[in-house]
């Protein structure tokens, strides 16, 4: 999804681009500028003269239409004003997203916080309620820009742009071939068994990195890779260890969440294939951003022998794991 005349020197966004930007839109900069943990995107919180810290967020060029940012934004909006804690852009002379210098960026209120203790079960329960709160207001509209998670765009095209664009070691090719076309087969297994499950607008990303936790509860933030999916995509990352640690943390995860959503028992059968989607798909994102120099400086280990080994054994493991029951029979 392409947009039109995308900056040059996005992987070098420089400061005073970033402070003028904020004063394009009515504020005026302390000088502070502090690059937060973000690489897809640029983000930035930025002191103020006269009120508290803002979050500015650049985004990434060709990678979402104006549109389909406005329609994340109008998600996030929505969910706000059902009082669920996600923090949205700020609506500046009418508008959302803005334009600087061929960058494209959103304001946001900087929210603190701290990552959730997923080990807790009552903080699980307490995340399991606001997941289920977001989608039943999710399940209430589609998304007409924004994709949907499925098979061909998480997994057959990373796969197909690894092979072609030659990333994988000539001496590694056939095993990753064979482990990543035998894993697809697994994931598509998977999807058949759990059948025609309901897809709903996601957060999408739903780790613990995007959860800001106060005395208050969750906060969800960046809902950058907002789509539409099935349910469990916003739940089997918060889950971990083994089997029966898993079972236990999703059940906590549950009693929370059927307080204001039901959960569709088939999509535990795609919780190993989403595992799976997710690992080939975050391959090849690193590899499509690979000419980004944050890429390199952040990812040194991206690209070398052992990582392409590593990876053939992870999907070898994946096509074990999908081929188990799921945490719960349905």
């Amino acid at each position: 999804m392409k947009t039109s005349n995308p900056p040059r020197n996005f992987s070098t966004l420089p400061p005073d681009c970033v402070l003028n930007a904020l004063e394009s839109v009515g504020f005026y900069s302390d000088g502070r500028l502090l690059a937060l943990n973000s690489y897809e995107n640029r983000v930035y919180q930025i002191g103020m003269e006269e009120r508290a810290p803002l979050v500015a967020k650049f985004y990434r060029p060709e990678r979402w239409t104006d549109a389909a940012i406005l329609e994340e934004h109008a998600f996030v909006q929505e969910l706000a004003e059902r009082e669920i804690p996600v923090v949205p852009a700020l609506v500046l002379n009418g508008k959302t997203l803005h334009n600087f210098e061929g960058f494209r960026f959103a304001v946001f209120p900087k929210h603190g916080g701290r990552a959730p203790e997923l080990e807790n079960r009552h903080t699980l329960e307490w995340m399991g309620r606001f997941l289920g709160r977001i989608h039943s207001i999710g399940a209430l509209k589609t998304f007409r820009e924004r994709p949907s998670l499925d098979i061909a765009s998480f997994g057959e095209q990373p796969r197909d742009y690894l092979l072609t664009h030659e990333f994988i070691p000539a001496d590694l090719n056939a095993a990753y071939r064979s482990a990543v076309n035998q894993a697809l087969d697994g994931v598509s297994h998977c999807f058949a068994r759990a059948g025609d499950v309901n897809a709903l607008r996601l957060h999408g990303d739903c780790h613990a990195g995007n959860v800001l936790w106060t005395d208050d509860g969750p906060h969800f933030v960046d809902f950058d890779d907002s789509r539409m999916g099935p349910a469990v995509q916003d739940l089997w990352m918060l889950l971990s260890g083994d089997r029966s640690d898993m079972v236990r943390q999703l059940s906590d995860v549950l009693a929370g969440y059927e307080d204001f959503c039901d959960f569709d028992q088939r999509e535990l059968h795609l919780v190993e294939a989403l595992r799976t989607l997710r690992l080939i798909h975050y391959a090849a994102w690193l590899a499509q951003r690979w000419d980004d120099p944050a890429f390199k400086q952040a990812f040194p280990w991206f690209n070398t022998q052992r990582y392409w080994q590593d990876r053939i054994l992870e999907l070898r493991e994946q096509i074990a794991l999908m081929d188990e029951p799921p945490l719960w029979q349905a």
